[in-house]
């Protein structure tokens, strides 16, 4: 009782969660985003759709890419606005006046309050303008001015009492007193219209026209109407939610449903006949709770000013999203209908709940776990999951079978009482008896998990495994088993998938669709559909038929894919949605689609689910608008140049220019990407970005022309935003600069030639300086070997004279020799006569003086004025004595000497002795030596 009891809770808790309110996708703006404070009074949008809002700051300009914030003059909250023609009108504390757009493309303002005659009355707040027949009306709580823009007058209704509120219906001009009164300007005085009594004294939000009167909305009261004079209460099924909320302001859409926004609950959409159609406020995806403003822009985006920020919501979105903010449902895996309900297959379980109604999705009983697969045979909703196999019968699941893990479940062709299913473990086999569905058998000899498979004869079988390629199959014609498998020569990648389309079975992963060749046994390109992943980031191969339309579904980073063949040709068109992958928030791998009518599918998330609605994707006509340009010096501040200048011609230190652009666009899931490029400098178009603006640096000088052009989803902008510009040559490059060159380079040119001839000149004459000296060298060298060759000439004849010296000194030597050496052997002769003669004959030739003559000239011509110098330094000497210095300057020993001179070695000795006290020799010096330094 007590599991019982548990699991009924669990199923209440799960019920009760399940809201399934499908909201149009919402763009929130934080004070952070737009640099201001946080309160948004009033909305407005120009021609061109920029939009407008009077902020506590100021006055916020949206272009669709960035934000500007103009500050009041008067520095104070900034409570209406409206864009008339090329104005933008802005009521504030103690003064209005207008906006308008310079040549820059920035906004000065222009105060009215100057004109009025009458002054403001002290502390006069401005809290609405409006339009009238060409008339301004500016509203202060205490009167209300007509504003003639032509002729710029003023006309002023005043008021005994504080206005509320004021309200343009049908040209009409109506206002609500503080008594709750609600008076009609009629020929510029008041009329009372309804008495405050008669609506309680009520705040009234809003006033509309409807078909037979007024439609009178109160803040807090509903509606009423107004026919004639008579006034009613309109009594409506929000009431009891209107009765319980404080409605600040309304509009109508122009789809005629009503929009209320609340003090503290939010939005409310009701249809014309009072019925709500939706509620959102900040649990659902609103940016605050209490709505201050409210404005439907030209595409049909609904802005709201709210207490902290500012949201828009994209009611003509193609895209409605239910959020599972509590994660009662968790990821959705399969969805599919059934009898009237839709079912989403989740890893919590099994959900359904009745189409085209607003009740919660309920828990399917027995499912909970992961649901893989949903798959409607016949009229049999088939589920498989991770527990095994169900039979889906309502909100119950009756399990046919317990083999765990059970992907999808298909018909076997030519045989409707069979059905096969891919499993963890293999492939398995249904039967149907008697109208009941349950297991047969396992296919023996194939146990690979089969998530994705197609049958090419009722007997061959293509299975894809993610991680491990496609296999054919044989199966025998019982189906029991599998009589072959062999692995396809094909390539594999993450989140391949395997389909049949158009009975033709395909294969898809990151290099394109492959269409299988039963002939060839191959898989080959499809050059038509793998355009789905060209030119884009691959998220996921898997593919989705859609048989109720015969649509072949796709995915890749950006965009989702559908194909399908011209009504008229055949051929085969491809579609892309423009909706990025990480707002979509697809399980990949298990993307799932399904159908619930022509132009609108539902799209499971890892966050609840979407619905697409084909026919809400329409081409919008987008025009780029160049906001700003500015120049500066590198690294300098920036001035703004005037947008509407045929050429702007810039100095060239002025060389960094930032461009600013834009497309007004307010889509959630379209942002708008730009390329750019510089003709004259960069001819390439830059790739797509979504950044607004693009800053090029230290430009050369030259002419350039700056084009950016945009795109929104797939559709290109209808224009090419285009700048011209010219940055000037520098100074060392103007022509002025080129003349003084030119000049510079003639005077150049002609000193040049000046002292190329003077340098020529001195050079010719250096040359001949030159060669005069080595003339002269030559001359020196020639003259230097004439003295070497003279020099020669004369060592060789010194040479000569010194070995004829040196032999006529030996042969004195000898002759002397000789002749002692004869008269010593006559003197021992005694009996030979006359032998004293013959001695003296001996003495006569030793000491002969022809023979000292023809040594000393020999001796001179040998060592040239010796005996001079000798004589010279020691006068004293004998002839004697100069024979002895010329004997010892020959290096002479005295054995050598004795004989020349004829005495003995003995007297030689005694000879040198008296040479060297005559020459005061110490007697430590050598004789020989220093007669050989003379």
């Amino acid at each position: 009782m007590r599991h019982n009891f548990c699991i009924s809770l669990f199923l209440c808790f799960w019920t009760l969660l399940g809201f399934t309110q499908e909201l149009p996708p919402i763009v929130i703006f934080s004070p952070q985003d737009y640099n201001a404070e946080d309160q948004n009074w009033s909305i407005s949008q120009s021609d061109d759709k920029t939009i407008y809002v009077a902020n506590n700051e100021g006055l916020l300009q949206f272009n669709g890419a960035k934000w500007n914030l103009y500050k009041t003059p008067n520095n104070t909250i900034l409570r209406s606005i409206e864009v008339i023609n090329d104005r933008i009108y802005t009521g504030s504390y103690m003064d209005f006046g207008y906006w308008i757009k310079n040549a820059k493309g920035t906004l000065t303002y222009t105060s009215l309050t100057s004109r009025l005659e009458d002054k403001l009355i002290e502390d006069e707040e401005f809290w609405d303008i409006t339009e009238l027949e060409g008339r301004v009306i500016f509203q202060s709580l205490d009167r209300i001015f007509i504003y003639n823009e032509s002729e710029e007058f003023f006309r002023v209704i005043d008021s005994k009492s504080r206005i509320i509120k004021m309200y343009i219906v049908d040209n009409n001009i109506y206002f609500q007193k503080i008594n709750g009164s609600i008076f009609k300007i009629d020929k510029g005085s008041e009329q009372l219209l309804i008495d405050g009594n008669d609506i309680g004294a009520n705040e009234v939000a809003n006033i509309f026209s409807i078909e037979d009167g007024l439609l009178i909305q109160t803040r807090e009261k509903g509606f009423y109407k107004l026919k004639g004079s008579i006034l009613s209460k309109w009594n409506i099924n929000a009431d009891s939610v209107l009765l319980n909320s404080s409605v600040y302001n309304s509009i109508r859409l122009k789809d005629g449903t009503f929009l209320l926004g609340t003090i503290s609950k939010g939005i409310i959409q009701l249809n014309d006949k009072g019925d709500i159609i939706f509620k959102l406020d900040q649990s659902n995806g609103l940016g605050n709770n209490t709505v201050l403003s409210l404005f439907e822009d030209e595409s049909g985006n609904v802005w709201l000013g709210l207490d902290n920020g500012i949201s828009v919501i994209n009611f003509n979105s193609p895209f409605n999203f239910y959020k599972d903010s509590e994660g009662v449902l968790g990821t959705i895996y399969a969805s599919a209908r059934h009898n009237g309900n839709i079912y989403l297959g989740t890893n919590q379980g099994l959900f359904y709940k009745k189409e085209s109604s607003e009740e919660n999705f309920q828990f399917v009983t027995s499912t909970k776990g992961q649901v893989w697969g949903l798959d409607k045979i016949g009229d049999t909703l088939f589920c498989g999951h991770d527990k095994g196999t169900f039979v889906i019968d309502g909100r119950d699941a009756i399990q046919i079978s317990t083999e765990r893990g059970a992907w999808g479940i298909k018909a076997i062709p030519n045989n409707p009482n069979l059905l096969i299913q891919g499993n963890y473990q293999g492939l398995f086999i249904f039967q149907n008896n008697n109208g009941k569905w349950s297991l047969r058998n396992k296919l023996k000899g194939f146990d690979i998990s089969s998530r994705y498979f197609e049958f090419v004869t009722p007997t061959k079988l293509l299975v894809s495994h993610e991680y491990k390629g496609v296999y054919k199959l044989i199966l025998d014609n019982d189906l029991n088993e599998v009589l072959e498998y062999k692995k396809l020569d094909q390539e594999i990648g993450k989140g391949t998938s395997l389909i049949k389309y158009n009975d033709a079975i395909y294969y898809s992963y990151n290099d394109g669709v492959f269409k299988y060749n039963e002939s060839e046994t191959v898989f080959q390109r499809d050059s038509i559909l793998s355009t789905i992943f060209k030119d884009a980031t691959y998220v996921s191969g898997r593919l989705i038929y859609d048989s109720n339309a015969n649509r072949l579904w796709g995915f890749t980073e950006n965009h989702i894919v559908y194909v399908e063949a011209e009504s008229l040709t055949g051929d085969i068109k491809i579609h892309k949605i423009s909706l990025p992958d990480q707002e979509r928030k697809f399980k990949v791998g298990f993307e799932n689609i399904l159908y619930l009518n022509k132009s609108e599918y539902l799209l499971g998330t890892t966050e609840g689910y979407m619905v697409i609605d084909l026919q809400k994707i329409k081409k919008e006509d987008y025009m780029v608008t160049l906001n700003s340009v500015a120049y500066s010096p590198l690294y300098g501040d920036g001035r703004l140049l005037q947008l509407n200048s045929e050429e702007t011609n810039l100095k060239n230190k002025e060389n960094t220019l930032k461009f600013t652009y834009s497309i007004v666009g307010f889509s959630k899931y379209a942002p708008p990407k730009y390329q750019y490029r510089l003709a004259g400098m960069y001819n390439e178009w830059s790739e797509w970005s979504i950044n607004s603006e693009t800053i090029f640096e230290n430009l050369p000088h030259g002419n350039f022309v700056f084009e950016v052009r945009a795109k929104v989803g797939n559709h290109l902008s209808e224009n090419t935003a285009t700048y011209s510009f010219n940055i000037k040559r520098p100074w060392y490059l103007t022509t002025v600069a080129i003349l003084g060159y030119c000049m510079l380079f003639v005077v150049i040119t002609l000193g040049i030639q000046v002292i190329t001839r003077a340098y020529y000149k001195n050079q010719k004459e250096r040359a001949l300086a030159i060669k005069e000296r080595e003339l002269e060298y030559k001359e020196l060298e020639n003259q230097k070997q004439l003295v070497e060759f003279r020099n020669k000439s004369l060592r060789q004849d010194i040479e000569n004279k010194n070995r004829e010296l040196g032999i006529s000194t030996m042969n004195l030597i000898k002759k002397n020799e000789f002749l002692s050496g004869i008269k010593n052997e006559l003197k021992d002769v005694k009996q030979v006569k006359d032998v004293k003669s013959v001695i003296k004959v001996i003495d006569r030739n030793i000491n002969n003086k022809d023979d000292w003559k023809f040594f000393e000239k020999a001796f001179n011509n040998a060592d040239k004025d010796f005996l001079k110098k000798v004589k010279n330094i020691h006068p004293e000497l004998t002839p004697n004595d100069l024979k002895l210095c010329a004997y010892l300057r020959l290096n002479l020993a005295s054995k050598e000497i004795a004989p020349l001179l004829n005495i003995s070695p003995r007297s030689v000795e005694v000879k040198r002795y008296r040479l060297r006290k005559k020459m005061n020799l110490p007697h430590e010096a050598s004789l020989t030596n220093y007669i050989l330094d003379i």
